[in-house]
């Protein structure tokens, strides 16, 4: 899957590869979430404007707009959809939820939702002792349900993974994904999150890469499932030291690329970060999504952590500052995650997916240069409020331990991807403006 400014159609291969997507997390519906599942809800700021928190909406339009961003993370805890009970989704939270989806849709964006519970609901691991598959499936089942017919929705499984059984999680993913392919209307794009925090960098070391590719849709095939990668470079991949010491390019993303390269995978860098202030992360984060891009033809994106209701002072904030009617980006942001996207790569390769104008992925060899015409991204069949957005058409084909203390990151200037006492764990638009029609034939 790959976007690069231009058109990829079918066997038609683009000159600049850059990743198809790259995008922002906008943090605040999981604030709070500990890696033991437990998510208190007087903990959570949505990214909302009108409630007094981060907005999430201002910034979503804004990096679409003046960036050309084009995808957007909204992490939220299990717990807050359900008003934390294990069952039906609570309309009143939902829709709260949706609001900050609706103002993603409509920028014309790729919308991810993220269930930012770490395989875990109050201490309990999903599958295994905790919430069965059942319960993990049936909440995918409701949320399939309301996005049903809308592709712009990706469904990223869970967040950040870890300490549980991996052939039982590639169980419980399973029973997840065959109960969203049941429910929806038209096919999603599917994220399959491993263990060791979804760590990039134990992807092959600790088989779990290999394990989560051996989910597939209903009917054998693996179209619209996507590996899901997490990395930070600070020296125990957590996030939270404000300096970049990790080669993420030599030994993690190249061997990585090789891999799904060699097994005709795609995978998405849904989150990852780095010190807005040291050094060495500007050189550091800056080399590692330049080699995002130079392996688009396997990377489908990746999406920076975190705006949304992030405080100025949390040293990952990539938040932009809002003066009057105008948004400036900091200087982080504007070098190693919005700068790198010129990067060239290789472009999308013949096994790989396409996206084509109404959001809906299929191999590249199937698709039709004749579809690539505009339309709309269309709204949530949840809401009452449609927000339908006409959008330029597009055809594109850490090892982290913790301790049970850790927590989701926080709003505050005490805000770290880290409370716990080993200090080791990794957590925590699609307005593309004109599309340049420079691509040669294979």
């Amino acid at each position: 899957m790959f976007l690069s400014s231009l058109l990829i159609l079918g066997a038609v291969r683009a000159v600049l590869g850059k990743t198809q997507l790259y995008g922002m997390n906008i943090a605040g519906f999981e604030f709070g979430c500990l890696i033991t599942g437990d998510c208190p809800l007087d903990t959570i700021q949505p990214p909302l404007a009108s409630l007094g928190f981060g907005d999430g909406a201002g910034q979503m339009a804004h990096f679409a707009k003046d960036d050309s961003m084009n995808i957007f993370r909204l992490p939220v805890s299990w717990q807050y959809l359900t008003n934390n009970v294990i069952g039906p989704i609570d309309d009143a939270n939902f829709a709260t939820y949706d609001l900050l989806m609706q103002a993603c849709l409509k920028t014309g964006a790729y919308c991810m939702i993220d269930i930012h519970n770490f395989a875990r609901w109050n201490g309990g691991i999903i599958g295994q002792g905790g919430p069965t598959n059942d319960q993990f499936a049936d909440l995918w089942s409701q949320l399939a349900t309301k996005y049903a017919d809308n592709a712009f929705v990706m469904f990223e499984l869970m967040n950040e993974p870890h300490d549980l059984d991996l052939t039982g999680w590639v169980a419980s993913c399973q029973a997840a994904v065959t109960a969203i392919r049941a429910a929806e209307k038209v096919s999603h794009i599917i994220l399959l999150p491993g263990e060791n925090f979804s760590s990039a960098g134990t992807f092959l070391s600790a088989g779990w890469g290999p394990a989560l590719a051996t989910v597939t849709n209903p009917d054998g095939s693996t179209t619209n499932l996507l590996l899901d990668l997490h990395k930070y470079l600070d020296v125990d991949n957590s996030g939270d030291h404000p300096n970049c010491v990790m080669d993420n390019v030599a030994d993690t993303f190249e061997p990585v690329a090789a891999w799904l390269r060699l097994n005709k995978r795609q995978a998405i860098l849904s989150e990852t970060g780095a010190g807005v202030s040291d050094q060495s992360c500007f050189v550091d984060f800056c080399a590692q999504n330049t080699c995002i891009n130079q392996n688009s033809d396997v990377y489908l994106g990746y999406i920076a952590w975190a705006a949304g209701s992030v405080d100025s002072s949390y040293m990952l904030d990539l938040a932009p500052v809002e003066t009057g009617t105008t948004w400036t980006d900091v200087p982080m942001a504007v070098k190693c995650v919005i700068g790198v996207w010129d990067t060239d790569g290789p472009g999308a390769p013949a096994w790989g997916l396409t996206l084509n104008a109404d959001g809906i992925a299929a191999p590249s060899s199937t698709v039709n240069v004749t579809s690539s015409t505009s339309s709309a991204a269309s709204s949530s069949t949840s809401s009452t409020a449609s927000s339908t957005t006409t959008s330029t058409g597009i055809t594109t084909s850490t090892t982290k331990s913790g301790s049970a203390t850790q927590t989701s990151h926080g709003p505050s200037s005490t805000q770290s991807k880290t409370s716990s006492a080993s200090g080791a764990k990794m957590t925590s638009g699609f307005t593309v403006g004109s599309l340049i029609l420079a691509a040669l034939f294979l």
